[in-house]
């Protein structure tokens, strides 16, 4: 998922997915230390959509915070 998808989802829809890609990563986590995971490469995009997520949710805030002037 790129940015531009992510900045057109509403607050609940961004706290959705942020939510399901960290049970995601718990359960690869988990997974990697049982046996070998088919995409290693899962953790690290599943990481980073979390970053893009949070990243979005401060701007959010802090415009929010911002008075109008």
């Amino acid at each position: 998922m790129n940015i531009n998808e992510l900045r057109e989802m509403s607050d609940e829809q961004l706290d959705l997915t942020a939510k399901d890609a960290a049970n995601q990563l718990f359960r690869l986590r988990v997974k990697a230390q049982t046996e070998k995971l088919e995409s290693p490469s899962e953790k690290k995009r599943n990481r980073r959509l979390i970053a893009r997520v949070r990243t979005l949710q401060g701007e959010r805030a802090r415009a929010k915070a911002q008075p109008e002037s």
